[in-house]
């Protein structure tokens, strides 16, 4: 099967989430026999400030593990549709241009033979509907959802039993544990400050809690002000900026554990949807911790696969019993990875997109050889 996807960036993962999934997905595809091609605007702002702030130095770590991924820049003026013309399958992430998705659309209803699916993977259908309703899917064939409550947003919009739950998930071949463990000290938080959304959250259920239980705290992500950068200084928390996220297992394995602060969002009115981070960081087997959170699918074990914390006391208390008792910390790590291996490996979403366009009638789905 031949299958075009047109997403923000492939390269860069500066502040850019979805590609951490889209990379798993992509290269598990490619591993089994089918013929990828990813697609991406010139100048994209997550390429513009990741070769901005780090060169072509920047794009080695992904280049250097994803050796069989490759993304087409296209011009402004570039025809997608000409772009995806051979494709059986094209899947649109939500971060294109309106006018991308539109001319898509358009090609699919005047007849196009690919079949057309729209991929959301942000609270922006809740958050801020009017963007979302600016994107003309009249032509898709379906959307893929990455949780369930936005899934039902779509329903309600009357998508029906057009829109599927895909979540995210790890890539495990290069997410895993440590081959061999090293030392492991302290804390660590990999995640952007972005526009304010867990800014009050954050500080109640990760800075406090991490100094008031005397364990250090690294701190990874961009998109910190002065006024972040403050706040770090003031809990005594070591921030590091930018890691490319190819580079997340090593830091995973320096550290005893990991805590999960879900954006107000997802804690709220869009339950039941982790982060990619949540999936990486149990792959890798390191002990998590979350802030208030409703795993309103059962996609985990809390409790088991990770701890959570109701208020920043109960997060201190948790905090501190992980650094002393190596026992609970082994306990937890291999129950979440094992739940990761069951259930929510690149590998597995790969299964579930290739059922779905079975059942849309894709094309050609049988694998090609090179």
């Amino acid at each position: 099967m031949k299958i075009a996807y047109f997403t923000h960036s492939l390269a860069s993962c500066w502040n850019h989430g979805n590609a951490h999934f889209l990379r798993g997905v992509l290269d598990e595809l490619v591993q089994r026999g089918h013929r990828v091609q990813a697609f991406e605007p010139e100048n994209s702002w997550s390429l513009a400030n990741l070769l901005k702030d780090h060169g072509e130095a920047g794009l080695h770590p992904f280049r250097t593990l994803y050796p069989r991924l490759l993304a087409s820049a296209y011009a402004p003026d570039a025809d997608p549709v000409q772009m995806a013309a051979d494709a059986d399958l094209v899947i649109v992430h939500e971060w294109n241009e309106p006018s991308l998705v539109a001319r898509l659309g358009a090609a699919r209803r005047a007849g196009a033979r690919f079949t057309l699916l729209f991929h959301d993977t942000h609270h922006r259908a809740v958050s801020a509907p009017e963007e979302m309703r600016a994107f003309d899917l009249a032509g898709y064939d379906g959307v893929l959802a990455f949780g369930e409550a936005l899934s039902e947003v779509y329903r309600k919009w009357g998508w029906g039993s057009r829109v599927w739950t895909w979540h995210e998930a790890a890539d495990t071949r290069r997410f895993h544990p440590p081959s061999e463990e090293q030392e492991r000290r302290g804390l660590v938080w990999i995640g952007n400050w972005g526009d304010g959304e867990r800014t009050q959250e954050l500080e109640q259920f990760l800075f406090a809690p991490a100094q008031c239980a005397g364990l250090p705290l690294d701190v990874y992500g961009v998109r910190y002000p002065e006024e972040a950068l403050a706040t770090l200084a003031r809990y005594s928390a070591n921030y590091h900026g930018w890691a490319p996220n190819a580079r997340a297992p090593e830091i995973f394995a320096r550290h005893l554990a990991t805590v999960h602060v879900p954006r107000r969002f997802y804690a709220t009115i869009l339950p039941g949807i982790p982060t990619i981070r949540v999936f990486e960081a149990l792959a890798c087997g390191i002990p998590l911790v979350s802030a208030p959170w409703e795993d309103a699918e059962g996609l985990f074990r809390p409790g088991r696969d990770y701890l959570v914390a109701e208020d920043g006391e109960q997060m201190e208390h948790h905090l501190t019993v992980l650094a002393r008792e190596p026992a609970l910390r082994a306990e937890l790590a291999a129950s979440g990875l094992a739940t990761i291996l069951a259930k929510h490996t690149c590998a597995h979403r790969v299964d579930e997109l290739l059922a779905i366009a079975a059942r849309l009638g894709v094309a050609n789905m049988e694998t090609l050889t090179p």
